[in-house]
């Protein structure tokens, strides 16, 4: 080889080096943008929460607040035209946001799309598929007519205008999640009304995804007459039409046929990490083939996810795959935000017509719901709740308002509407929703039973033994071969899967419910006693071969100077309007009430007598008296919203079964709540090192006032930081 072929010219060369700069550019904007979106949208999202409106509604407002048309356009060092300029955007056309970005908001559509579908209930959804479908159609077609009507009202055109067909199509959404978060909150998701509501939105999304398959086949067509200018091909347009919905049938039909094999050949992986990922690599496969075909990616990513939904994996891929949902979906609504002109929503006419929209869009869903429930055996209580439940649009709306104006089907002042939509029906809807759901009575005209359905409770005395139950029954589930998914955290509720037997697993209070067929009921009978069996003889044990009195004698003696660890920051807890010099009390519960008395009136309390019970149930179990005069009444409790700590003195004394057999003197009421993250423990035995040293015992025992208190605890810690200094 000749010497001169081993080298790239010159000019080749300097040509290379621009195009890598360029692409180093690009994608220096696009990680700056995504840092700072990550940003946004996870404070504003919990704004939204905060004052009581659906998170994705605060993601949307994000990427409004920073996007192109607000603050995105204010120049900062290194980008004199703003982060999220307009000129990033140049080479993506009608969008005013990049092609990088939206490339990575539209992978956050097919995730969410993907997990919509593996979370609808196929079951359910078949068992309720009568009334549903009817629901369903209803809604959609009243809300497709009426949406067209309203935009051949603001346009001035006909109804197979495509504008119009695609605000029509827009209207026929319904946030499923929106609705499902607002049932399951007021206990109703397994209602008659709640259960119809969610068969009906899928019903609503799934004709939606046609309807968007076969609107954009026909949009092509007339885009193709048009350019031709040969009138519209109503031969074609059935052609095409006939073809997205026969594709969309045919890989529906092809997933529920082999999802159980499609689920084995995706377990054949092993890890749960593996398929999890696997299979959204199916998703995204098939998202490609389908825009391939003209359709939206996001058909195919819902086809899959519902193929997978009836099999077991599926609670553990949503589980598996949240880490990544959590990261694009708030992209997606960001971006979504990011396309809507300001001045555009802003002005008259977009204020105007979209009112005007929103309110047919309303009605629509409404009546086209609720006139079919009172058909189908609800009152009008019933009739009303899911009508009001179907209103949201939330974020299907967004997803198909996305594609209208990314295809150029829309304008900024449509897509602004649909915008104004979508935030108000998902803003006014739950409320309105909650208070339907407030109302007392059932929403049927007869009483309706589950004869398949069953619920079995087992009541224990507290809420911990409740929660050491749930998680041994899951732990032994799993080695039954069940996929666990804990649902919500919180609440304590979890879903357990095997092929075709599900098991819905809640703590209530200080109660285990177990919710299944009646076919699996003695199964969960049985495995429930052995639990219980198993943790008898665990406890049995421990009592056998540990004592409390002796373990607590060791967490209280005195440590050697200077190689004790505490962080002494009990002052940074106590309130010193909570310390109390003259405590009244003659018996244990008069004293504990005292103090939690204090905490009520000046450190704010969710629920006084919630944190009695709690601390004295404690108390009952094992005596809080330490040493020297020293006892310390504690429990975690949801009568309070964070750690909270009170003190009070009492010079003649009380027995609190103090391990020196002494009177208590001095008492530290110690109260976290149950749920939250905090200090708890590291207190208890910070103050027990505390008062472990004979100084700082006999200056407390002495402390006359509030301050000097605070003081000698500062003190303390301050003087032990110097000891246990490390270079």
């Amino acid at each position: 080889m000749s010497p001169g072929n081993c080298f790239m010219p010159a000019s080749n060369i300097i040509l290379a080096i621009m195009e890598t700069e360029t692409i180093t550019e690009v994608m220096a904007v696009l990680v700056l943008q995504l840092g700072l979106i990550l940003f946004a949208v996870r404070i504003f999202g919990k704004l939204a929460v905060k004052i009581g409106i659906p998170q994705v509604l605060g993601e949307l407002s994000a990427g409004i607040i920073i996007g192109p048309y607000a603050l995105g356009s204010i120049p900062i060092p290194g980008f004199p035209h703003g982060l999220f300029s307009l000129t990033f955007a140049a080479a993506s056309g009608h969008l005013p946001v990049s092609n990088e970005l939206y490339t990575i908001a539209t992978v956050g559509s097919i995730i969410l799309l993907f997990v919509s579908g593996l979370e609808t209930d196929i079951r359910l959804f078949m068992r309720y598929s009568v009334a549903g479908s009817i629901i369903g159609i209803g809604g959609v077609l009243f809300s497709f007519i009426f949406g067209n009507a309203a935009g051949m009202l603001i346009l001035n055109t006909s109804f197979s205008d495509p504008r119009c067909l695609f605000l029509g199509l827009v209207t026929t959404a319904t946030s499923l999640g929106i609705t499902a978060r607002i049932l399951s909150e007021q206990k109703k998701l397994d209602s008659p009304e709640g259960v119809t509501i969610m068969a009906a939105a899928v019903f609503d999304d799934v004709l939606g995804i046609i309807g968007l398959a076969v609107l954009l086949g026909v949009v092509a067509v007339m885009n193709l007459d048009s350019q031709a200018d040969s009138g519209f091909n109503y031969q074609a347009i059935l052609l095409v039409a006939g073809k997205a919905l026969g594709i969309w049938l045919s890989f529906t039909v092809l997933g529920f046929i082999f999802s159980k094999k499609l689920a084995s050949f995706l377990k054949f992986f092993k890890s749960s990490y593996d398929f999890s990922i696997l299979s959204l690599g199916i998703a995204l496969i098939l998202a490609g083939i389908f825009e391939k075909q003209g359709l939206a990616m996001i058909i195919g990513a819902c086809i899959t996810g519902l193929s997978l939904s009836k099999t077991d994996i599926a609670p553990v891929i949503i589980q598996r795959i949240h880490g990544i949902h959590e990261f694009f979906v708030p992209v997606f609504f960001a971006v979504m935000g990011m396309m809507v002109n300001i001045r555009e929503i802003t002005s008259p006419q977009v204020l105007i017509f979209g009112t005007i929209f929103t309110g047919i869009a309303f009605i629509a869903k409404l009546f086209g719901c609720g006139a079919p429930a009172l058909l189908m055996g609800f009152n009008i209580k019933g009739a009303l709740r899911i009508g009001l439940g179907m209103v949201p649009r939330g974020e299907v709306a967004l997803i198909l308002g996305g594609i209208g104006i990314a295809s150029g089907i829309l304008n900024q002042q449509l897509f602004s509407m649909v915008i104004m939509m979508t935030l108000i029906t998902t803003l006014i809807a739950p409320p309105l929703l909650e208070l339907s759901l407030k109302i007392q009575g059932r929403g049927t005209r007869k009483q309706v039973r589950d004869e398949d359905f069953s619920s079995t409770t087992w009541q224990f005395k507290s809420e911990e033994i409740a929660n050491i139950v749930i998680n041994w029954l899951l732990r032994d589930l799993r080695s039954e071969g069940f996929f666990i998914q804990t649902m919500y955290t919180d609440s304590g509720l979890s879903q357990a899967r095997k092929d075709d037997i599900i098991f819905t697993i809640k703590r209530e209070g200080k109660n285990v419910v177990v919710e299944t067929t009646k076919t699996n009921e003695r199964f969960i009978r049985t495995l429930v006693y052995e639990v219980i069996v198993e943790l008898y003889g665990i406890i049995q044990s421990l009592k056998d071969t540990s004592s409390p009195l002796e373990l607590k004698s060791e967490t209280f003696s005195t440590q050697e100077t200077g190689k004790e660890k505490a962080s002494y920051n009990i002052f940074t807890h106590l309130n010193p309007e909570c310390i109390s010099f003259d405590l009244k009390g003659e018996t244990r519960e008069e004293i504990i009430t005292e103090l939690v008395d204090l905490l009520s009136e000046k450190d704010g309390l969710i629920q006084r007598d919630w944190v009695i019970r709690d601390v004295l149930e404690r108390e009952r179990i094992m005596d809080t008296g330490m040493k020297y005069g020293l006892a310390i009444p504690h429990g975690r409790s949801d009568g309070v919203e964070h750690l909270a700590i009170a003190m009070g003195y009492k010079k003649e004394g009380l027995d609190f079964g103090s391990i020196d057999g002494e009177l208590s003197k001095i008492f530290i009421l110690l109260v976290s709540a149950r749920k939250d993250p905090e200090p708890y423990t590291q207190l208890l035995a910070d103050i027990a090192t505390v008062f472990s040293d004979e100084d700082a015992r006999e200056e407390l025992l002495n402390a006359a006032s509030p301050d000097q208190i605070l003081e000698i605890f500062r003190t303390k810690g301050k003087k032990d930081e110097r000891h246990h200094h490390t270079p």
